[in-house]
């Protein structure tokens, strides 16, 4: 097996399920190009019986077409694993059934591993495909104690909505069920090492900032280049590697790429996030059904983030950009692809200036486990939000992008700076510090105390200033 970075619970998972005395039915899902099809292949490699991906619909010419197309490659997959004396099928029953009739003949007692890897793509309108598997499954996989079933889909909703929490024939059915995160930033930094690709971690947080920890793209890293060659290279200048992977990435899991987009472009403007009723006005999307399931299924996709700002009711959320590679490519990407060296050009101008402090700000939302081992809290239950109160003549506004409400009474008031050496405090900023603080005490119990957390990368300059610092998180805390 190749060396697989990370993914150790899941391997673990994957074995475990592989080595029982029972039919297993398992389900892999989570963000594009997060590693699916990669962990099955390398964990299972030269042990799968039968593997078959969807036709992407990206690639597909018209709709009129799309079942011919998936029945023609399931066919070919079908003859390529040596199928013999069957026509190409006319319906996913059909399918199916030659597909049992394959197994049955490489049937040699062991373990029989059959993986489909975006399955949700197979299912175009009026193909009658899901009916078809779930009498796949129920009539023949399911009487069979050697069959392991793998399904792999980036489309999260899909997966959750006709499988996972399935009310039809496929309800219950699922014996293990995976999400597949992003790396975390010690897991790209081991992806690096492994790959003999030196870089600071100053730079792999950079490039976590860029890329997010979404292994395919880190893929396309080259040895000998700094982060802002291979920024370049992979999404700059005339062919850059992920050209149009921001289109690609809706149109491949969404059926409504368009309002997909639109959204996506809408939270990009706002760091705190739009309430539902901001996104249809924003969007013209019309407020209803249809805009909260685009949402939810943008939220199962790892693309948004619904929360509660600090204050608001139960059921006042927002929602919020969380993809660090969207976020940049619509900042930045979009207008400039045609610049070259835009990252080399701009490394050090006041053009990403403003950016790193909102990217870095994302990475700490992603990794707040890390933050909590930091500050030595795991085991302490908490809730984590953001605050925004809006200026008027009667006193200034304030704005706390991260606060952890604590159980033991403390609250975790999160400054977070991005810098290249430690970060000094002057008097200025004690004095916005020490309003934030003042705001969030008021609206507290007296029993809470307010701890302000500076989470920078390199520390805090010791000064005259520092002392109103509680506690701080340095970058390295977030390695861990």
């Amino acid at each position: 097996m190749s060396n697989i970075i990370g993914r150790k619970q899941e391997i673990e998972e994957l074995e475990r399920h592989y080595d029982s005395d029972r039919p297993e039915f398992v389900a892999i899902y989570g963000r594009r190009r997060v590693g699916k099809t990669f962990l099955v292949k390398q964990t299972f490699k030269g042990r799968i019986a039968f593997q078959h991906t969807g036709v992407s619909p990206v690639d597909m010419q018209g709709a009129a077409n799309r079942m011919k197309s998936q029945l023609d490659s399931f066919y070919y997959s079908l003859l390529n694993h040596g199928l013999e004396g069957y026509t190409r099928p006319k319906s996913w029953m059909e399918a199916f059934y030659q597909l049992e009739k394959l197994l049955d003949m490489l049937d040699d007692g062991k373990r029989q591993v059959v993986f489909f890897d975006e399955l949700p793509w197979m299912d175009t309108p009026r193909s009658g495909f899901l009916s078809a598997f779930e009498s796949f499954w129920n009539g023949w996989c399911s009487g069979r104690d050697n069959i392991m079933l793998i399904i792999c889909g980036s489309a999260t909703s899909w997966i959750l909505g006709n499988i996972s929490r399935s009310r039809g024939g496929l309800y219950g059915r699922l014996t293990c069920e995976i999400k597949l995160m992003p790396f975390t930033l010690h897991e790209c930094e081991q992806y690096f090492a492994n790959e003999s690709i030196e870089m600071s971690r100053y730079d792999i947080m950079q490039s976590y900032m860029i890329f997010g920890g979404i292994p395919y793209y880190l893929s396309y890293f080259s040895k000998g280049l700094s982060l802002e060659g291979n920024a370049d290279r992979i999404l700059f200048g005339r062919n850059p590697k992920l050209k149009d992977e921001f289109n690609r990435l809706f149109n491949a899991i969404f059926n409504n790429p368009e309002d997909c987009r639109k959204i996506i472009r809408l939270l990009a403007t706002r760091h705190s996030g739009f309430t539902r009723e901001e996104i249809a006005k924003g969007t013209s999307i019309p407020f209803g059904g249809g805009l909260s399931d685009t949402l939810t299924a943008l939220a199962e996709s790892d693309f948004v983030i619904r929360y509660i700002p600090y204050g608001e009711k139960a059921n006042q959320f927002r929602y919020k950009l969380i993809d660090n590679f969207c976020l940049f490519w619509l900042k930045y990407v979009e207008a400039n692809q045609a610049d070259q060296s835009f990252m080399t050009d701009n490394a050090t101008s006041d053009i990403m200036r403003s950016w790193r402090g909102i990217a870095f700000e994302e990475t700490c939302w992603q990794h707040i486990d890390q933050i909590r081992q930091a500050l030595q809290i795991g085991g302490v239950k908490s809730s984590v939000s953001s605050w925004t109160v809006r200026g008027d003549d009667e006193g200034d506004g304030c704005q706390i992008d991260l606060l952890i409400s604590r159980a033991d009474n403390v609250v975790n008031l999160c400054e977070m700076k991005f810098a290249s050496s430690a970060y000094m405090i002057d008097k200025g900023e004690e004095e916005k510090l020490r309003h934030r603080i003042e705001c969030l005490k008021a609206t507290l119990p007296a029993k809470h105390t307010v701890h302000l957390t500076m989470i920078t990368t390199y520390g805090i300059a010791r000064g005259k200033h520092s002392g109103i610092v509680q506690k701080e998180v340095k970058m390295d805390d977030l390695f861990c």
